[in-house]
């Protein structure tokens, strides 16, 4: 009974050592490959994952210009809606200008009578020019009929009294070439070279220019190109002197605010490169960009009510720092986005030359316009065109 038993038992046992290698091989192999991809999830995570920085709680932002009535008026036009185009110096809204136009008439009228009366200063000025030559001959002749009978007075010729005469005739000449030579500066003194350097005039020429471009605020333009947003004017509104009528969002000039984690900062640099991916269109577009700045607070310390934590319920919060991001504007030319639009950041911070804080002022200009330059522009050339007599131009 034994030795079948034990011949069985060899079998059995001669079975089961080549299953035992192969499963220890099998076991190895997924070993090895589990310790390949940790190895590779390491490699990965150091060179790459380890020198970036994400968060997804970063949002679309962008200027807001708002279009402000310039003068106050009935508004009786209004030429641009939400959602349309508009390009800077663009008429988007009209008011009565009747007022305004009564103002300017006033002022042209006040200036062009300054400018006669400029002129007729300057003709009383070449006037008492003429008078003072006419009184020099006079005094030259009275001179030459006094030199004629002094002789003749040595001579006991003529009369003593009609010598006193002539010598009298000298002297009231000379006094009265004096006087007009008085009359002549007085009257030099208020003329100038050309009447628009007469103060009289220049004072008509500066309320005419205000009146010009008061009636000319009367057609309200548009800043800066984009597209309208909440426009709250009505056809009929009385609306005042600085009241804003609407708002214009360039949208080819946005930015992504990314509010960070305080411990993410430490990797952060200005001049990063960084990729933006948006809710709107998803992995399909991707947006490149670069660290602008990093702002001066957290969000919490900038909100309408800080949080007071001088109490003894006082729980740790991690607080975020808003990090602006400035973005392509070929790519949003290309793809536009809006304000408010959810983003995710990834920031490569594996080039840390650059600072954390800008070092020096910017001398560009965040934003301008130059269409209220213009305005006092076109208001100056008016006033010439009137001074000269010419046809005025209107606002």
């Amino acid at each position: 009974m034994n030795a079948p038993m034990n011949a069985l038992d060899t079998a059995t046992s001669s079975t089961s050592l080549p299953v035992n290698g192969k499963r220890r091989k099998a076991l190895l192999t997924i070993a090895a490959i589990f310790a390949v991809l940790a190895v590779g999830w390491l490699l990965l995570w150091w060179l790459v994952f380890s020198r970036r920085e994400t968060t997804d709680d970063a949002y679309v932002a962008g200027d807001q210009v708002g279009v402000s009535a310039q003068t106050a008026g009935t508004v009786i036009g209004v030429l641009a809606d939400d959602t349309q185009r508009v390009e800077a110096g663009q008429v988007l809204v009209r008011l009565d200008r009747t007022d305004n136009e009564v103002a300017l008439a006033h002022a042209a009228s006040t200036l062009a009578l300054s400018v006669r009366q400029a002129r007729q200063l300057g003709a009383m000025a070449e006037q008492a020019q003429a008078q003072v030559a006419a009184r020099r001959q006079e005094l030259t002749l009275a001179q030459a009929q006094l030199a004629r009978r002094q002789p003749l007075q040595a001579q006991q010729a003529i009369a003593t009294e009609e010598l006193q005469q002539a010598s009298t005739s000298v002297d009231v000449a000379r006094s009265t070439l004096q006087a007009a030579i008085d009359q002549e500066r007085a009257a030099r003194a208020v003329v100038t070279d050309a009447p628009a350097d007469n103060p009289g005039v220049q004072e008509a020429r500066a309320q005419f220019v205000q009146a010009w471009i008061a009636a000319r605020r009367t057609s309200v333009r548009a800043p800066t190109g984009g597209y309208v947003a909440r426009r709250n004017v009505q056809v009929g509104q009385r609306v005042p002197a600085g009241q804003t009528l609407m708002s214009i969002v360039a949208l080819d000039r946005l930015w992504v605010d990314a509010n960070f984690k305080e411990g993410q900062l430490r990797a952060l640099r200005i001049d990063q490169p960084v990729r933006v991916e948006t809710d709107l269109y998803g992995g399909e577009v991707t947006f490149h960009g670069r660290v602008g700045g990093m702002a001066a607070g957290t969000g919490a310390a900038f909100s309408l009510l800080p949080a007071q934590n001088a109490t003894g319920n006082w729980i740790k919060v991690v607080q975020r720092v808003p990090v602006r991001i400035l973005l392509d504007a070929k790519e949003l030319r290309a793809h536009p986005l809006r304000i408010g639009l959810s983003t995710r950041v990834n920031v490569d911070t594996q080039d840390q030359r650059g600072v954390v804080l800008a070092m020096s002022p910017s001398s560009a200009p965040t934003a301008a316009t130059d269409i209220y330059a213009q305005d006092y522009q076109a208001a100056q050339q008016a006033a010439d065109a009137l001074i000269r007599g010419e046809p005025v131009p209107q606002p």
